[in-house]
C-alpha cells in the first residue's frame, strides 16, 4: 500500500506532489456494526485506522516528510435512517478543498482487489467530486496480484498451518484470532434499528 501510495503521488501535478494529502478508504458500515466489531467493541475502524497509520508512517520514512492523512469510508448503503459510518470519501475530499489541501490521494486501504466499488466509488464518483471541486486527486493502486501481496497471503497460509504460539503483527493492535467465537461482533437487538417490532 505504501509503494503504490507513493506511485499515485508522483501522477499528480508536480506542484502539489510534496503537500498532497493522504485520504484512506474502507467500505463503510453501520454505525452499531463498527461499534460492536471485535471482542471488546471498535475493532473494525480501530483496524482501518491503524492500517492508515503505518502506511502514512512507512511513506514519511521513505519521503524524508509526514504527510496529513485521513480515513474515510464509501459504499455506504442501507436505509438513510440508519446511521453508518462516515465520513463519506466525497463529503472529505469537500472538506479538503475547503480547507486549502492542494491535492489528495486516494488510498483504498480497506481493500485487496479493484472491483466495482473501488472502481465505481473511487475512480468515477471520487474522481468527479474532485474534479468539481477543483481538487487534484490520484487513486493508489490495490495490492491486486502484486507479488509481494500474494506471498504475503502464502506466508499466512503457511503460518496458521504450524499454529505459531505468537503470531506476529504490525503496529498497535495485536493480531486477531484466526476464527471468531460464535458471540464476536454480535449486536445487541436494541442497538439494531426496527428490532423488537
Amino acid at each position: 500500500m505504501t509503494r503504490a501510495a507513493r506511485a499515485a503521488i508522483t501522477t499528480l501535478p508536480p506542484v502539489v506532489q510534496r503537500d498532497a494529502w493522504l485520504v484512506f478508504t474502507a467500505h463503510s458500515v453501520p454505525a452499531a456494526m463498527a461499534a460492536a466489531s471485535g471482542p471488546a467493541g471498535g475493532l473494525y475502524p480501530a483496524q482501518l485506522a491503524e492500517a492508515s497509520r503505518l502506511v502514512a508512517a512507512q511513506l514519511g520514512e521513505q519521503e524524508g516528510h509526514e504527510r496529513p492523512w485521513r480515513l474515510a469510508y464509501q459504499s455506504r448503503s442501507g436505509p438513510p435512517a440508519v446511521p453508518w459510518l462516515g465520513p463519506d470519501i466525497c463529503d472529505q475530499l469537500a472538506d479538503l478543498a475547503a480547507g486549502g489541501a492542494p491535492a489528495a490521494v486516494v488510498v483504498p486501504v480497506g481493500f485487496v482487489s479493484d472491483h466495482v466499488e473501488v472502481l465505481y466509488d473511487l475512480d468515477i464518483e471520487a474522481a468527479r467530486a474532485a474534479e468539481r471541486l477543483g481538487l487534484p486527486m490520484a487513486r493508489a493502486a490495490t495490492p491486486g496480484t502484486d507479488p509481494r501481496f500474494v506471498s504475503m497471503v502464502t506466508e499466512l497460509v503457511i503460518e496458521r498451518r504450524g499454529q505459531p504460539a505468537q503470531v506476529p503483527a504490525l503496529g498497535s493492535l495485536s493480531s486477531g484470532p484466526d476464527s471468531c467465537p460464535n458471540d464476536c461482533c454480535r449486536i445487541p437487538a436494541a442497538r439494531i434499528p426496527g428490532a423488537g417490532r
